[in-house]
């Protein structure tokens, strides 16, 4: 073939590969502007919900901090590649206690808590994709609650995005406060809880009261509230719990550097518990004196006549045996938060959150506590031993406090003193 032959041959074939090319790229600029319009559409046909609220008090107290809760957006989507672990091995595969190992609760506790959440939870396809399942975001915010993985850890165990657990997290967190914490952190039958806390050896009590500090990352405004005693960012959830270590009244929110007296006074439990509203009025007589229903404190607590906290400074043998009493039955407020962040690990870990979600999800973890012990789910013993591990990064901060006692206060506790000494020599 001649050259010039060739040239011509060459240049009609580049002249052609143009043209196919050309074509190419116009067809995907219509492709392109074809699934933006129906992007568009879906978007405008089904707009999740803006999940920004101002948080104001509760039926049970949870005070968070001021302002809005971060705007999430409500709908993401399943990766249809990433099914098969949790659908064909986690829902048919896995036995009870691989549940309870990972998610705290057995299957059939699962399910009923997805069926409870499903009100807040449930979304829509649409003709791109299906919607991520109920129970898959449950699961996975469950996941994260009970481990100190992190984001990426879960996402990857869950084939999600990053992204995607944050949401679902929230999402979880937030449909579990807003349907059932009113329901299930409450007091319940006052008489029960007196009848337990009898039992245990203090007459007429009503619970139990402590502050716990759960760790977080430092705050980018009023860092330095939130640095405890101990020197590290925290938040203070205060708690008050039945004989059976259930809570019946929660706060949380308050910087780690607030003490827990200070914390206490500006709540609304104590200004329930002042007016003589929050307990049935519930009177005994001890000796020759009227004593309430009372709750039992630490020595950081102030001593009023319906809270009772122990002697301090040097003690008598009455004293001691006083003493004996009221911490035998404090300790089941301890031995909750223990149980608290032995289910629900992320509690001992740094928080990431904002300041606005934290109580959220710390909230949300106090009503999965009630929920689980409700139903007799186990409480494995290696968690506390893994809880303690992760525990002794940030110790708890000592808040005792001498603080003037009111009068009457201090005749109620001389009285049970007494009493307790004199059930002693009857024995």
């Amino acid at each position: 073939m001649e050259p010039s032959a060739i040239i011509a041959a060459v240049l009609s074939v580049v002249n052609t590969s143009r043209l196919i090319v050309h074509l190419f790229q116009r067809q995907m600029q219509r492709n392109r502007a074809r699934r933006q319009r129906k992007l568009r559409e879906d978007m405008n046909s089904e707009r999740g919900t803006d999940l920004s609220q101002s948080m104001g008090p509760r039926p049970v107290e949870i005070m968070v901090a001021m302002g809005h809760v971060d705007p999430v957006e409500w709908r993401f989507w399943a990766r249809e590649t990433s099914t098969d672990w949790w659908d064909r091995i986690v829902l048919q595969v896995w036995d009870e206690s691989q549940w309870l190992r990972n998610f705290r609760m057995r299957k059939g506790t699962f399910l009923e808590l997805c069926e409870l959440l499903s009100p807040a939870l449930k979304r829509k396809d649409t003709r791109m994709r299906a919607a991520l399942t109920i129970q898959k975001r449950v699961a996975i915010a469950l996941w994260k609650l009970a481990t100190p993985d992190s984001y990426r850890s879960v996402a990857n165990q869950f084939g999600v995005g990053k992204s995607t657990v944050e949401v679902a997290v929230m999402q979880v967190a937030h449909a579990i406060v807003d349907l059932l914490l009113s329901k299930v952190v409450t007091l319940g039958d006052v008489q029960v809880i007196i009848d337990g806390f009898s039992a245990m050896g203090f007459p007429n009590c009503g619970g139990a009261i402590d502050g716990t500090h759960i760790p977080i990352l430092g705050p980018e405004h009023q860092g330095s509230q939130y640095i405890n005693r101990k020197g590290y960012f925290s938040m203070v959830l205060q708690a008050l719990v039945d004989h059976k270590g259930h809570f019946t009244n929660i706060n949380v929110g308050w910087p780690g550097k607030v003490h827990d007296a200070r914390v206490f006074k500006n709540s609304g439990l104590f200004r329930r518990l002042q007016e003589g509203v929050y307990f049935p009025d519930r009177k005994i007589t001890v000796g020759d004196v009227e004593m309430p229903t009372v709750i039992l404190g630490d020595p950081a607590y102030p001593l009023m006549p319906w809270l009772m906290k122990p002697y301090t400074g040097a003690l008598d043998t009455e004293k001691e045996l006083f003493n004996y009493r009221l911490s035998k039955c404090r300790m089941v407020v301890e031995c909750a938060f223990g149980r608290l962040k032995g289910r629900w690990r992320s509690l001992l870990t740094r928080s990431d959150l904002s300041q606005t979600n934290i109580p959220i999800v710390i909230a949300a973890c106090c009503v999965l506590h009630n929920l689980y012990e409700s139903k007799g789910e186990t409480f494995m013993a290696g968690w506390e031993v893994e809880a303690n591990r992760l525990a002794a990064d940030y110790a708890q901060p000592d808040t005792r406090a001498i603080r003037r006692s009111q009068r009457d206060a201090l005749r109620i506790r001389e009285a049970l003193k007494a009493s307790f000494q004199s059930e002693r020599g009857d024995q």
